[in-house]
């Protein structure tokens, strides 16, 4: 998998997870919003072994890439100083990482009501504040 198949990835599961949405799919659109997410961050953390080659000087760093956690991601793509300077100057986009962060992939087995599927779906994708478009100026 590249860096562009990736974020192809990541636009798709939003887009899947928005009209699931519509259909009254809570459940599956939270999951695949989530997914979203890390495919996203997978492509940051793609570019910065592209860019650095750690992968090749770093073996532990490589095995932690085999990860579905949100935060893991964004250390690995070393987007931690970046993601809090931002939420610092924009509180909206802190409230939607809130949102992201309490994903996980294991909510494959769990029913979500309308009002938490939306609420992750927008956080995700809303044009001004989301993650998915933060993530995207990274990538």
């Amino acid at each position: 998998m590249n860096v562009a198949e990736l974020q192809q990835l990541a636009n798709d599961r939003l887009s899947d997870a928005q009209a699931l949405l519509s259909l009254g799919r809570r459940s599956g659109a939270y999951y695949l919003a989530g997914y979203a997410i890390e495919c996203g961050l997978k492509a940051c953390v793609l570019g910065h072994v592209t860019r650095t080659g750690v992968i090749f000087t770093d073996r532990k760093y490589a095995e932690r890439c085999w990860t579905h956690e949100v935060g893991d991601l964004l250390k690995l793509a070393f987007l931690e100083t970046s993601l809090g300077m931002d939420i610092a100057s924009n509180p909206a986009l802190g409230l939607n990482s809130t949102a992201v962060t309490d994903w996980t992939e294991v909510s494959r087995y769990h029913q979500k009501t309308q009002t938490e599927a939306q609420r992750l779906v927008d956080a995700v994708g809303d044009a001004a504040n989301g993650i998915l478009p933060w993530i995207r100026r990274h990538w």
